[in-house]
């Protein structure tokens, strides 16, 4: 009881709690959600997908049946209060922008569009990115209530995908990034996640602060922090470092809680995925 009660008064000094109903059960941040977003971190729990047995899978159509699911999707709507449509799109590891403008918009294009971004301000939407690793980034503008999920692999990172959400909330729906709160999701850590040469090689040039994010390995290898690397570019983007939450929890270490595709891809031969999302109340 103790070691609860501790790991709770931890979560909540960086800004977290946990939601659960039914045995779902998601992290959400109570500052997103006091300036009006609804928002939550999904986790592995509650579902009916056997990876390997009850668990939360939501996405991943070519390892799982679409009647898990859409089974999982709805069960983990219900942590929501009222009724909301769900949006996501086709992930593809670029740093490209999705705006969904209207209520029929998200309803009609849902998993079809291919980017790894989403940007809107329509009322009952839940806007969603899809993770097992990879970093996840909810967006809320509180002044103009408009919102974003970002899917931020390393890939999106190294092409500031964070920054283009920020930057089509501005040109869309007039955002001014002080005007931002943003919230990290749990993914593969800086302690945990291993890259090589060509990741390193690439990010040096691109980052001017890259030897920040690296802590070496072995030969031409390192681990890479892609929490800082987001959390870096949101502060270049103009977001107030004290308006920025991460999650503390690492994918990889954490398979009783989360999903990862490094750790289960290689044990099993599949993982399930899981979903972040936020939306306007």
């Amino acid at each position: 009881m103790e070691r609860i009660t501790n790991e709770l008064a931890h979560l909540k000094n960086f800004g977290f709690a946990w939601r659960e109903i039914d045995g779902v059960k998601a992290l959400v941040c109570l500052p997103l959600e006091h300036d009006g977003f609804a928002n939550g971190f999904s986790t592995r729990s509650g579902g009916v997908s056997p990876f390997p047995q009850n668990n939360l899978n939501l996405a991943g159509f070519d390892e799982d049946t679409e009647e898990n699911i859409h089974e999982n999707r709805r069960r983990f709507l219900t942590l929501f209060e009222n009724e909301w449509t769900l949006a996501t799109v086709w992930q593809i590891h670029s740093a490209d922008v999705r705006v969904i403008r209207d209520f029929e918009d998200a309803k009609q294009n849902n998993d079809k569009d291919k980017c790894d971004a989403i940007v809107s301000n329509v009322p009952n939407v839940l806007v969603g990115v899809k993770t097992a690793d990879c970093v996840p980034v909810l967006l809320g503008d509180v002044r103009t209530k408009t919102f974003s999920a970002v899917h931020a692999g390393w890939r999106g990172t190294l092409n500031s995908i964070v920054i283009n959400a920020v930057n089509k909330m501005r040109e869309e729906f007039g955002t001014r990034a002080e005007d931002i709160r943003a919230s990290i999701g749990p993914a593969a850590s800086g302690k945990c996640y291993e890259v090589g040469a060509d990741v390193i090689d690439a990010f040096t040039n691109n980052f001017s602060n890259a030897e920040t994010l690296f802590t070496a390995t072995k030969e031409g290898h390192a681990f890479i922090d892609l929490h800082k690397a987001n959390r870096d570019q949101l502060i270049s983007a103009g977001v107030n470092p004290e308006k920025i939450h991460v999650a503390p929890y690492c994918t990889m270490t954490r398979t009783d809680l989360f999903f990862s595709y490094r750790v289960e891809k290689k044990l099993y031969g599949k993982t399930g995925r899981l979903l972040s999302v936020i939306g306007k109340r």
